[in-house]
């Protein structure tokens, strides 16, 4: 199997300014559905298959996130802290940022943009961006 080469998407922005009512709505009204390629071990997402890591994909598993509803509030919090992108599909930030209890920075995608479901990994420590998001994160002051 052939390796993608590892690079960092330089064009990600955290917004600026969100309204706040917005943050709310998509808080309450999102959800996570998960990517077998960032699993080894599957937990509670449900997914099919339910694991299959890539060498080239950080997993979940390395920030010990093996549940649904740990995902989900991980991402909840990085919207409450504004922490979304300048880029939006709809209703929805294309991307929303967070740090786990002990730091590391989770970067998520949008993957459904009619239900508002997300797909989340942990950001690589060699990723420039991680500092702006531990900034962001340290600035930014829950809803």
């Amino acid at each position: 199997m052939k390796h993608r080469k590892r690079s960092h998407n330089r064009k990600r922005a955290i917004a600026l300014s969100v309204a706040v009512d917005q943050l709310r709505r998509v808080s309450a009204s999102m959800g996570y559905g998960g990517n077998p390629e960032h699993k080894r071990n599957p937990g509670d997402f449900g997914l099919t298959p339910p694991a299959q890591p890539r060498p080239d994909k950080t997993l979940c598993d390395e920030v010990g996130i093996f549940e649904r509803a740990v995902a989900l509030d991980h991402l909840r919090r990085g919207v409450e802290r504004g922490l979304v992108s300048e880029s939006w599909t709809g209703e929805w930030p294309q991307n929303i940022w967070a740090l786990t209890a002990d730091g590391r920075a989770l970067e998520a995608q949008l993957e459904n943009a009619q239900l508002g479901t997300y797909h989340a990994y942990p950001l690589p420590e060699s990723d420039p961006f991680v500092s702006e998001v531990q900034t962001r994160w340290e600035q930014a002051h829950a809803l």
